[in-house]
């Protein structure tokens, strides 16, 4: 009766004769009286167990106290191995009594105890993931930050302590096999009652079977694939999931059966009822979450087991689906909805909840399905989860994957849109390209591009809708290389939207975000790939340029794409330039891992495909690829040899060119494609060893002879033998060099082969003796410098020697003359000097009797053409080189060119020898750099980019400094008509010169407001020499040129620190502000103006401290689950910065500026000057980061403080206004909607206010 009474909560100890005979027996009586109530349940028609009870004098009602005494002994944590079995055994025997007739006569069910029995399992069996799901459960709520410290704490220590119960306990295989045994014939037990027992009056009951057999689902793995029949031998289930998958069924059975047989409302609620139950604790079984009692759901540890579980239970849903039909399909919405809702950050829990997803709408009707696909579309948009728009992009990638229904099989037209796959492609998908997260922007770019992939037509015309610009053109290409074909049909298109669809990945390639730059490569590889958009240069440029990106990652991605697009497009030129244009030059990358995947490239394309040829045999794709790189290398894109020729230098010393290599290389020498042979063999020929001579000589003796070798392959040649050159024999040698000579004595050459011919004469000149070599160039260079110098003569000193004149032979003999004269300065006379000075006068007037002011175009009138007088130029140069006493002579003359000079290319070439002579004559050139830096201002945009590069170079190299106008003038160049030239201003800037000097552009930033004000009134500032038409070239003064000098204020200030920012803050506090208070500087136009400036650069976002304007860290939901952690322990920082640093700023700005704006404020108005509305505007927009500290900031001058809180005030009312009209628009009779009446109105109330204001303020100055 005392167990009666307490419900069976507590346990009371048995009489110890009792309690001793039981430990005798042990589980053997449990065993007997199991079965002897077993046979009572299978054949209670014949004897009832009631009646025999009765008979032997056994009280039910004691029975089942003894029952509940090992029930709940079982129960205990610390329970041995013997406990659990009889409590097992115990609580079997019980169901198996609440199952027989009578059992409710008898006073046999108790909930209590049946609740008990039931759940029993959980408390005997082995627990050995429970302490994962309590850590994984603690780590999911200290990632919400919903539990404070000292409950972390707390949680901990009840984890440890039940951690330290259980290792107290240790059970052996044999042990568990025993435990597993009785757990069985208790679920079967529980089976067996369901079978006969209805629970449908009894809800929480069945609630409480709906969660055990969830739990029971978990137990242990299944073999074989699981049978979801309707009746089934219980004795005959295998495995305790498949009786819990039966047990799920006999508990929704029993509500269809009432259903179906009586059709009473009632029955049919309690059904439905049931049946969401089911769904809901399948729902986190399919999530593969651990839902406790109470709580957010732990995610499990995926695992086979728990994959294979949570199939199982999709299967079992789908046959619930199948078998309940009608009543199933709104439950199924829901449970799809909830997975939705409750899915997580983690990709590989989306993956398999989408995968979860389209398994059960495989089972919907097609009404059904486009339900949830309009319910899908409203998801999608959520601005709130970031996650819910991440896993609608899932979801709709696996839908694609089902086939495609058709609009007939939706009886309503309203939903029938929502059927096709295009649908779910272009409101879906493509609609989160716009995304607020660039997580989900960059996954739908990602997927748009996985879409391509899809066997399925649709999709791809889908797409095709989206970018396409005009008819459905090459619909079949990717058809026909799988074998099909299939004509999609012209597909209707609007231009405009396709080009911006275009315009905007475009864009995303260069957005901010690197997961977003990588996807929009991605897609704009397959729309490329899959003909979707032209294979015009400004697509393909993208991925070269994204090749050298700034994020390291990027760069790998776009090395990447290149090569797919190549692997899909072999034969394509442009896309051969590309791939070369992005591979090549990232050899030199300063990243190591980028180095070795554009070095891997290079050798899987270029290096592995060189066979060995016969003209027998035709090459394959492979091989044809190999040639057509390398004849674009050795033609359109010889400007990326230099980073051509660094991959071989690396390859060297990998010892990658062995000598089959070598012999396959040289069989390719006679082919078609000779030209990329010769190449790669200049490349290799100097770390290779061992050489066939003779066929290199055999190709040099064929080159001399014929006239149809292409200019790079006689480079090339011309490169190999001056590397063999230490290798042949004095014969072969006096051979060559004879060779050479007169070759290039017959000046037929063009001007890059005699070059590359005197290079290799130096080659065979060369000995381990100095004074040997430079004898052997004296005689062999000093003849050319004599042919040269005869020709010059026959030419300018003839009186009839202009009018015979060949230009392009003229042209040569210059040339040769300067590249000869660089090895033998001392056959160099001052005839030949006067000779070329003469190439660039007249042969009747001398530079030494001219006055070196004047430029070379003004001597006289020449009749020589641009052509000759620049390569004049060149060589004059190079003659300078050797003498310093000509580089004294001629620099004036090249300086007065720069300035009234009219020829583009002698300009341009003087721009080239100047700058090269600074390398070597520095000091000299030093006082000429004003004068070269003129040029970047120059009419011509060759001469400027040309000036800017060479400026770079120099600076770079330290040959240069940043002295007098020379940073202003480079700051000219960003504001450049030509956008490539601004662009290329801003690339030398930002990655070549500030990275040398971190403090350039904090130093500078002051004086450009003066500087390109034109302002020179300071007396620090402005102060450089310059003359006037340097002064109006560069000066950006006025109103017209404001946009320029703002552009070049914000090109600087983004790349300061904080610190810089800070710092420049205060500077201009004490060198503008403090000059024009205390009235050092006048307030004329002048003054007025660059105080007015000051304000306004002041009032930049970018003049704002970075650690407090930008902002955290978003919501836990817009960045991914793997960087939660780590975002937030930045934000952490970053806030705790934030509040040191504004306190810091806050002061700062109390304490330096505001007495100066309050002085300011007094002057402005005494002198009534318009200045006055920038200060306002000023204070208006750095108050708003101190909105409630106004009084605080300015407790000196309270009118003051007044009028910033009604600035405030105004602006915050002009904001909302602005919100209003957004939303307002003309009426039909052309009448001002009353919004804008009221704005008019509001604009008018504050002008007069402002008026009222400024009054008082004039009274109270005057005061």
């Amino acid at each position: 009766d005392a167990v009666w009474d307490l419900e069976f909560t507590e346990r009371k100890p048995l009489d110890e004769i009792a309690e001793e005979e039981f430990a005798v027996s042990g589980h053997k009586s449990f065993r007997a009286l199991y079965q002897c109530v077993l046979a009572h349940a299978a054949d209670h028609q014949k004897s009832s167990i009631w009646a025999t009870l009765g008979v032997n004098g056994v009280s039910v009602k004691s029975l089942v106290a003894v029952l509940s005494y090992f029930i709940l002994a079982g129960k205990a944590k610390a329970a041995n191995v013997q406990q659990r079995v009889n409590g097992l055994h115990a609580a079997s025997i019980y169901l198996l009594l609440l199952g027989i007739p009578g059992s409710i006569a008898n006073k046999v069910f108790h909930e209590v105890l049946l609740d008990t029995c039931a759940d029993l399992t959980s408390h005997c069996w082995p627990q050995d993931s429970g302490k994962k799901r309590k850590k994984d459960g603690l780590k999911s709520s200290q990632t919400d930050g919903k539990r404070s410290k000292p409950q972390r704490k707390d949680a901990e220590m009840e984890v440890d302590d039940e951690e330290e119960e259980e290792e107290e306990l240790h059970f052996s295989g044999q042990d568990l096999m025993k435990i597993r045994d009785a757990v069985v014939l208790l679920v079967q037990s529980l089976l067996r009652l369901l079978e006969t027992f209805q629970l449908k009056d009894r809800p929480q009951s069945t609630s409480n079977c709906m969660q055990i057999f969830c739990k029971l689902l978990y137990f242990e793995p299944v073999v074989g694939e699981l049978n979801f029949a309707a009746l089934q031998d219980i004795t005959k289930l295998k495995s305790v999931p498949e009786m819990a998958f039966y047990g799920l069924q006999l508990l929704l059975r029993s509500m269809a059966h009432d259903y179906l047989r009586i059709g009473i409302a009632g029955d049919f609620c309690r059904k439905s009822l049931s049946l969401r139950r089911v769904f809901h604790q399948l729902l986190y079984v399919i999530l593969m979450m651990n839902k406790g009692n109470r709580g957010k759901p732990s995610l499990l540890v995926t695992s086979q087991a728990i994959l294979s579980t949570r199939d199982q239970a999709i299967h079992f849903v789908c046959h619930l689906v199948t078998e309940l039909k009608e009543m199933a399909p709104p439950f199924l919405q829901i449970l799809l909805q909830h997975i939705c809702f409750q899915m997580v950050e983690k990709s590989e829990y989306r993956s398999h909840g989408a995968q979860a997803v389209a398994m059960l709408t495989s089972q919907m009707e097609s009404s059904g399905y486009a339900c949830f696909i309009k319910w899908l579309s409203n998801f999608s948009r959520s601005s709130k989860v970031m996650v819910h728009r991440l896993f609608s992009i899932d979801v709709v990638m696996v839908l694609l994957e089902q086939p495609e229904r058709q609009p007939e099989e939706c009886p309503d037209p309203e939903l029938a849109c929502f059927l096709p796959h295009k649908f779910l492609i272009q409101s879906l998908l493509f609609a989160r390209r716009m995304d607020n997260s660039p997580t989900v922007q960059g996954h739908a770019l990602n997927c748009l591009a996985q879409c391509l992939e899809l066997p399925s037509f649709n999709v791809t015309r889908a797409i095709h809708n989206l970018f396409a610009a005009s008819e459905f053109e090459n619909s079949s290409s990717s058809c026909e290389e799988s074998g099909l074909t299939l004509d999609l049909g012209p597909v209707s298109v609007d231009s405009t939207l396709s080009k911006e669809n275009l315009a905007l990945l475009l864009r995303r390639v260069e957005d901010s975000k690197t997961n977003v730059r990588k996807s929009a490569l991605q897609a704009l590889v397959g729309l490329l790939k899959h003909a979707v958009i032209p294979m015009s240069w400004e697509n393909l440029s993208t991925l070269s340029e994204r090749c050298r990106d700034s994020a390291v990652s990027v760069k790998k991605k776009a090395l990447q794409c290149v090569g797919e697009l190549l692997a899909a497009k072999p034969e394509c030129n442009m896309v051969q330039r590309v791939w070369l244009q992005g591979v090549v030059p990232a050899v030199v990358d300063s990243e190591n891992s980028v180095q070795e995947k554009a070095l891997e490239a290079l050798d899987q394309v270029v290096l592995s495909q060189v066979k060995q040829y016969s003209a027998s045999r035709h090459l394959d794709a492979s091989q044809r690829l190999t040639w057509d790189l390398l004849g674009l290398l050795c033609h359109e894109c010889q400007n990326l040899s230099r980073y051509f020729s660094r991959a071989f230098t690396i390859w060297s010393k990998q010892n990658k060119f062995s000598p089959s290599f070598i012999t396959n290389l040289i069989s390719h020498t006679e082919a078609d494609h000779a030209a990329g042979a010769w190449l790669l063999l200049s490349k290799v020929v100097a770390s290779s060893p061992k050489l066939p001579y003779g066929k290199i000589l055999d190709a040099w003796d064929n080159m001399i002879s014929s006239k149809a070798v292409s200019v790079p392959t006689c480079c090339h040649i011309l490169s190999v033998m001056g590397d063999i050159a230490a290798h042949l024999n004095e014969d072969t040698k006096d051979r060559i060099i004879k060779d050479l000579m007169c070759w290039l004595k017959s000046f037929t050459l063009s001007l890059e082969v005699i070059s590359a011919s005197v290079e290799t004469l130096l080659q065979f000149g060369r000995s381990e003796d100095v004074k040997e070599t430079q004898a052997f160039l004296n005689q062999h260079c000093g003849e050319l410098v004599s042919v040269c110098e005869a020709y010059l003569a026959s030419i300018i000193l003839s009186e009839k020697g202009a009018e015979n004149l060949n230009e392009e032979l003229m042209v040569k003999h210059l040339h040769t003359l300067g590249v000869a004269s660089l090895h033998c300065p001392s056959k160099v006379g001052k005839r030949t000097v006067l000779l070329v000075e003469s190439v660039l006068t007249t042969h009747s007037v001398k530079l030494e009797e001219m006055p070196a002011s004047l430029p070379l175009s003004q001597f006289k009138t020449n009749s020589l053409s641009t052509k000759v007088r620049a390569h004049g130029v060149i060589t004059l140069g190079k003659l300078c080189l050797q003498h310093e006493e000509l580089v004294q002579k001629y620099l004036p003359v090249f300086a007065r060119e720069l300035e009234v000079g009219t020829e583009v290319a002698v300009r341009n070439n003087v721009v080239v020898i100047m700058c090269d002579l600074c390398v070597r004559y520095t000091n000299i050139v030093d006082h000429y750099i004003p004068n070269i830096s003129t040029c970047l201002r120059d009419n011509e945009a060759v001469i400027r980019e040309q000036t800017l590069i060479m400026l770079t170079n120099l600076l770079q190299e330290e040959f240069v400094k940043w002295k007098g106008s020379l940073f202003f003038r480079f700051m000219s160049a960003l504001v450049d008509p030509v956008p490539a030239i601004a662009s290329l201003c801003e690339y030398c800037l930002v990655h070549l010169l500030l990275k040398k000097n971190p403090e350039m552009f904090s130093v500078h930033f002051i004086e450009c407001i003066f500087h390109f004000n034109s302002y020179n009134k300071h007396k620090s500032y402005n102060k450089f020499p310059q003359s006037e038409r340097e002064k109006v070239l560069f000066s950006l003064k006025g109103a017209h040129h404001c946009d320029k000098r703002f552009r070049i204020y914000r090109f600087l200030l983004e790349h300061f620190t904080d610190t810089q920012r800070f710092n420049i803050t205060n500077k201009i506090n004490q060198t503008i502000l403090a000059c024009f208070a205390d009235e050092e500087l006048p307030l004329d136009a002048d003054g007025a103006a660059i105080l007015s400036e000051t304000f306004k650069i002041l009032s930049l976002k970018e003049m704002k401290l970075q650690s407090i304007s930008a902002g955290t860290a978003g919501p836990a939901g817009e960045e991914p689950e793997e960087e939660n952690m780590a975002n937030m322990a930045k934000a952490v920082i970053q806030a705790a910065q934030k509040k040191v640093v504004s306190q810091v700023q806050k002061k700062a700005f109390i304490e330096n500026t505001v007495p100066l704006i309050i002085s300011l404020k007094s002057l402005l108005e005494q002198k009534r000057s318009p200045v006055l509305r920038d200060l306002m505007a000023y204070l208006q927009v750095t108050m708003q980061d101190y909105r409630n500290e106004v009084k605080e900031c300015f407790a000196g001058d309270e009118q003051l403080a007044a009028e910033v809180e009604f600035a405030l005030k105004t602006a915050e009312k002009e904001r909302e206004m602005e919100e209003q009209l957004e939303n307002c628009s003309l009426t039909g009779d052309g009448r001002i909607p009353t919004a804008q009446k009221k704005k008019k109105r509001f604009f008018s109330d504050l002008q007069s206010k402002e008026q009222i204001s400024c009054c008082q303020v004039v009274s109270s100055g005057a005061v």
